[in-house]
């Protein structure tokens, strides 16, 4: 069977990460949130598989390449342009792209699935099928029920009692929402769907596509399935997703690495004399991490390969990307350190090097770290609130 995986977005939401990993590339405990994605449709028989790539490409591209070694077969669809010698990324929305896969040879030629790149999923797409079919549906959205104090975050699905869609509420607030039922970018679609998809334009499934189903009053069905759902569309959703795996709450994932002590894993090589780090589980520590005595690393957490955390250093329910250095003294709490970023756990994020931090802050690979200038210190003293202060 056939699925096509959305992944050609700039994952704006999710900034700074994807200033250079795109979305479907962020890991989670190491592993990309694609993969997962590619393992679920294995599972359920669904092994001719569709990318659109823009932003980032050759990210995708390089990690997957033609999906032998996931045990599927992977095609690319690039939507962009060359320029002066340069990949300029330009995304034709998500119907567009699917289209521009139609119109160069007929690939969907069976009930397809359709996958957003950014969320753990972990849904019985056989089941789903199954029920697509019965319906008689040309299109299928699968919808998730949520508590109605989240409905501001989501796109609102309202349908009548046998299941056909009849308007869309893109993130009501709270007292003005029709339901709790929520669009997951999990789509099933039948071949003859392409006949309501323009060529060579813009058109996105959520935003043209089905209103124009709607408005035709075409056989379009609301899924309801009860499933594990895991967004990563923005920087909290990713916090949120990155404590479940920790946690032990999402089935599919794995904590990887040895468990060192309880609720405390590590990758290959990690250098710490353990009964002089204060840590509390759980906690996970890439490959080839030091950290010196002193230091205090409290869960849940995740702290990247290769990093480095000096003595003094507080890591508490915070995440740090490979290659992070983490200074002396450094208290960081609900705090997310991507490169030259730091960022809260509500998105906001200032610059490390414009806030003349990045010397307390920095690339383990570095081999200046921690000699800062007068004029570093002196900064320092105004700025370290930023990353002292508990949000």
């Amino acid at each position: 069977m056939k699925a096509m995986i959305l992944a050609a977005g700039k994952g704006t939401r999710v900034q700074p990460i994807t200033h250079i990993i795109p979305k479907p590339m962020i890991p989670i405990l190491q592993k990309p949130v694609m993969e997962f994605l590619l393992e679920l449709l294995k599972e359920h028989g669904f092994k001719e598989i569709m990318v659109n790539v823009s932003h980032l490409a050759e990210e995708i591209e390089n990690y997957f390449r033609d999906g032998q070694r996931f045990g599927v077969e992977i095609a690319y669809s690039f939507e962009g342009k060359i320029e002066d010698g340069e990949l300029i990324g330009d995304a034709l929305g998500s119907a567009g792209g699917l289209k521009k896969i139609q119109d160069f040879q007929n690939f969907f030629d069976e009930t397809f699935v359709v996958l957003c790149g950014d969320a753990l999923v972990d849904l019985d797409l056989t089941e789903a099928v199954k029920k697509h079919k019965e319906k008689g549906a040309i299109a299928s959205l699968i919808t998730k029920k949520i508590t109605r104090d989240q409905v501001s975050s989501y796109g609102v699905v309202v349908s009548d009692s046998n299941g056909r869609i009849k308007t869309f509420q893109e993130k009501p607030p709270v007292g003005e929402a029709l339901g709790d039922s929520i669009n997951t970018g999990i789509y099933l679609f039948e071949p003859e769907i392409f006949n309501y998809i323009p060529s060579g334009e813009k058109f996105d499934i959520g935003a043209d596509l089905f209103p124009k189903l709607v408005k035709m009053d075409l056989p379009f069905f609301a899924l309801p399935m009860d499933f594990e759902w895991v967004d990563i569309g923005k920087v909290p959703d990713y916090w949120s997703a990155i404590r479940s795996v920790l946690l032990g709450k999402v089935r599919q994932v794995e904590i990887p690495g040895k468990e060192i002590k309880p609720g405390v894993f590590t990758g290959l090589n990690v250098a710490a004399n353990w009964d002089k780090v204060d840590i509390t589980g759980p906690v996970y520590i890439g490959g080839m991490t030091r950290i010196e005595d002193g230091a205090t690393i409290i869960g849940p957490a995740m702290i990247g390969p290769s990093c480095f955390i000096c003595e003094g250093a507080t890591i508490d329910n915070s995440i740090i990307f490979d290659y992070s250095s983490i200074g002396n003294g450094v208290q960081l709490v609900d705090k997310l350190v991507f490169g030259r970023y730091c960022v809260d756990k509500n998105g906001d994020h200032f610059d490390l090097k414009d806030a003349s931090l990045d010397w307390l802050i920095t690339d383990s690979r570095r081999s200046d770290n921690f000699e800062p200038s007068p004029q570093q210190k002196a900064m320092a003293e105004l700025n370290l609130d930023l990353i002292n202060i508990p949000d």
